[in-house]
Order: structure tokens, then C-alpha cells, then sequence
């Protein structure tokens, strides 16, 4: 029997770099638990970007239900602070029918901004993000980058001078307010995270591993028509390369290709390097979370560990 108040129930986290096999390893826990997925993934939000990030296909989302999946059009835009409000509401849904929400995915922002709370940071702005987008264009992002380590080093030092979508953000904040992103994350948060956490990491123990598995995924991608699916959004006026959905790991390259920019070989190339570069900077982050249950690959029984670490943690709740 599940308490009465829903404050008082648990979440689960399964966290871990892009190409893991979370999916896989949710899909198997829903199958033996009263749990239910909520997507944390930035990608997987749009609709129509299917391939490129290995959203749930028809006959998984059949098996086990997934919220927080095609929620946006690939022209808009979406928050770290507008994901915590719909998973806090999914959340609360799922623990009124007294199941417990398993959040799975690799956005690591996400999981912190449901963990920790947020920052009070300003909306988005279209009109400045368009012009930052302008000079980008004309001056390269590693420009922009270095705009940024003048007006606010701390934030510099974080972010890299390939992520576009983080530079803009922290100059947009500085242009609306007059104070720096970094002055920004020092003041008051939202609430923390209200509910008890068990935190699952599947990750490999070989770097190796991972990186061939997730070239071989980028070619399969391709062969699942990952190039068509790109062609037909771009031809739709679903998808534009200015929009942060373009931004997405593999789609950023194949927008470039389909424009002209590279040959199919370079753009293979360029986005099996950003890939990598996205499991890193996962790995990166998830080694400074606290209290995570790592769950490697190489151990033979690790549908077996996490299931016992999962009955362990809901029977505190029975």
C-alpha cells in the first residue's frame, strides 16, 4: 500500500551517456515494476526528429508508455525550466495512480533542474536570440565564446566553444538583465526536488566500447533513413538550422550536408566526433552527481542488480 500523501513517494532516475542502453534497461524494469517512464531528453521532445534520436518506436512505446515525447514542434523551443514544471505535473499524475515515474535519459540539465531546482533566470527572447544567431553566423561561434569570456569568464570556462545553444543562452541573459549568467546561478533557486530519489548510471566501463557503439549507431541511423528524415522537415518548413532542435547531435551535421556545406563522408565523420563528444561531456557531468548506483555494461547481471536496487528502494514505500 503507497502512502496517501504523493509527496512522500519516490521517483526513480536512470541516468547515463547517449548509446547506453537506458531504454533497454527501463523497458525491462517497467516489466516488472509499477513504474512508468518520463522521457529527460532534448531531443526526443520534437516531433518528427525520430531517427537521428533513437526515439521509442511504436511497438516499445506499446510495451512500456513514455511521457514527455513529441511534446514540441522542431521550430520551437523548450527550457530546462519548462521540463521540471511538466515533470513535476507528470510526476503528481502518476503517483495519484500510484505508480512511480522512472525518468530516463541522458539530458543532464534536466535532471539536475528537477533535482535541485533553478536558477530565476529570464525567458527566452526570439527578437535578441535572432540577432545573436546573426552574428554567429558572421562571426563563428568560437567568437561568440570568446564575447562571452570577457563579459563573464566563470561561464566561459564551463561551456565549450562548440556548444552554440549554451553560449547564446548565457549572452541573451547578460543582455537582459546587465548581470552575468554565473551572478545569476549564485542567487535563489526554485524548490528542490520534493521527492525521494533512487539514481540508476548505466554507463560502460570501456571508453572504447562506448565509442564504437555509437559509431555504429550513427551508420544505422543512416541506414533507417536518417538523411530523408532530415530532407523532408527542412522541405515541410518543420525545421529550420537556426532552431535548437537543428542543434541535436547528428542533425546539426546532416543540415550541413543536405545544404552543401560537406560531402556525405565528412559529414558522417564530423557527426560521429560530435557524438562522442556529447557522451563525454555526459560522463563528464554525471561524475559530479552525489548518491548515483553505478550499473556498468560489462557486469553480466546488471538487469539483475537493478532490479534489486530498485525492490530494495520501493519496499521503504509498501
Amino acid at each position: 500500500m503507497l502512502p496517501a500523501t504523493h509527496k512522500t513517494l519516490p521517483i526513480i532516475f536512470l541516468m547515463g551517456p547517449t548509446g547506453s542502453g537506458k531504454t533497454e534497461l527501463a523497458v525491462h524494469l517497467v516489466q516488472r515494476f509499477p513504474l512508468e517512464i518520463i522521457s529527460v531528453d532534448s531531443a526526443q521532445i520534437y516531433r518528427g526528429l525520430d531517427i537521428g534520436t533513437a526515439k521509442p518506436s511504436p511497438e516499445l512505446l506499446a510495451l512500456a508508455t513514455h511521457h514527455l515525447i513529441n511534446i514540441r514542434d522542431p521550430m520551437e523551443s523548450y527550457s530546462a525550466a519548462e521540463f521540471r514544471t511538466d515533470a513535476l505535473h507528470n510526476i503528481a499524475s502518476l503517483h495519484a495512480e500510484t505508480k512511480i515515474p522512472l525518468l530516463v535519459g541522458g539530458t543532464n540539465l534536466y535532471f539536475r533542474a528537477l533535482r535541485y531546482g533553478l536558477s530565476k533566470l529570464p525567458n527566452a527572447n526570439p527578437e535578441l536570440r535572432s540577432k545573436l544567431e546573426y552574428q554567429a553566423a558572421q562571426q563563428g561561434w568560437r567568437a561568440m565564446h570568446a564575447k562571452l569570456a570577457k563579459i563573464d569568464p566563470t561561464a566561459a570556462a564551463r561551456i565549450h566553444p562548440n556548444d552554440s545553444q549554451r553560449i547564446q543562452r548565457a549572452l541573451e541573459v547578460w543582455h537582459l538583465t546587465n548581470i552575468t549568467l554565473s551572478a545569476h546561478l549564485q542567487g535563489p533557486v526554485m524548490d528542490a526536488c520534493p521527492y525521494p530519489i533512487l539514481i540508476l548510471g548505466r554507463v560502460p566501463k570501456s571508453r572504447e566500447l562506448l565509442r564504437a557503439r555509437l559509431a555504429t549507431r550513427f551508420h544505422s541511423m543512416l541506414e533507417q533513413g536518417l538523411e530523408q528524415e532530415i530532407a523532408t522537415l527542412l522541405a515541410d518548413n518543420c525545421l529550420s538550422p537556426s532552431v535548437p532542435a537543428a542543434r541535436c547531435v547528428g542533425y546539426r551535421q546532416v543540415i550541413d550536408y543536405l545544404n552543401g556545406n560537406m560531402d556525405r563522408n565528412t559529414m558522417i565523420e564530423k557527426a560521429i566526433t560530435a557524438t562522442r563528444g556529447l557522451a563525454k561531456r555526459q560522463m563528464t557531468w554525471l561524475r559530479t552527481e552525489l548518491n548515483i548506483n553505478w550499473l556498468y555494461d560489462e557486469d553480466q547481471e546488471i538487469f539483475t542488480s537493478a532490479c534489486k536496487l530498485v525492490h530494495a528502494f520501493l519496499s521503504n514505500y509498501q
